[in-house]
């Protein structure tokens, strides 16, 4: 087997991991314990973390050690905060042109995304998440905002393609929030009412993973691990 070839190893093990959730972000990653895993030098895991780190999902910092990246936080925090607005805007303007079938489908999703949480899958979760509020912002009459909620789910995937791999307890408040907004649709609510109450589900996400972010922080002073070896060396 080529080094190169270790490498790219190296890299699909650790990004998976990323991805699945295994590995949250703040994750300590101990280059020695991979390469034992992988049963390879750490010249290639330290290559493949260059190259996570180069994409945004590692950092390093001396005396810390590679760790998966926190979310930008202020990225985040402006996208969510722009989402939330459009969103529940377009939300509540769709709202009286939702026929009892789209209603129908945004229950089948939730039921199914209810499913999920007793194996939870958090990139499957994103994905139903986002079928379920597709539903019920697609049918905005205004094409500015709709464009706008668009652009803030393709910005949130840059970002992180799935905020509750690492705030799992916020899916089970969502399941139930989701069905409080159908609730108010289906009811008749007026717009304003069904508009705050989108923004206040999108905000809740927000500070669950500003929350996690923040108590997930590491100091600056932490004792370096002898087994992280430096990125830089």
């Amino acid at each position: 087997m080529s080094a190169e070839s270790k490498s790219q190893q190296a890299y699909r093990f650790i990004r998976e991991r990323i991805d699945d959730g295994r590995y949250v972000p703040g994750y300590r990653l101990v280059l020695g314990s991979i390469a034992r895993e992988l049963d390879v030098s750490v010249v290639p895991v330290r290559e493949a973390i260059r190259r996570l780190e180069a994409e945004n999902l590692v950092t390093f910092e001396r005396n810390v050690g590679a760790q998966v990246a926190l979310i930008q936080e202020t990225e985040y925090l402006h996208t969510m905060q722009t989402l939330a607005l459009v969103e529940g805007s377009a939300t509540a303007l769709s709202a009286p042109l939702l026929t009892p079938d789209h209603l129908s489908r945004a229950r089948a999703i939730n039921e199914r995304m209810r499913r999920t949480l007793d194996d939870f899958e958090p990139h499957r979760f994103t994905e139903l998440n986002l079928e379920f509020h597709s539903v019920l912002f697609e049918e905005c009459p205004n094409p500015h905002i709709l464009d706008l909620v668009h652009r803030g789910w393709n910005r949130m995937k840059l970002l992180r393609d799935s905020s509750f791999s690492f705030v799992p307890g916020r899916a089970l408040e969502s399941v139930g929030e989701h069905d409080r907004i159908l609730d108010l649709i289906e009811a008749g609510a007026e717009p304003l009412d069904i508009e705050l109450a989108a923004r206040r589900h999108r905000t809740a996400t927000l500070d669950a993973v500003l929350a996690y972010q923040s108590e997930h922080k590491s100091p600056a002073t932490d004792v370096p691990d002898p087994e992280s070896s430096e990125i830089s060396a």
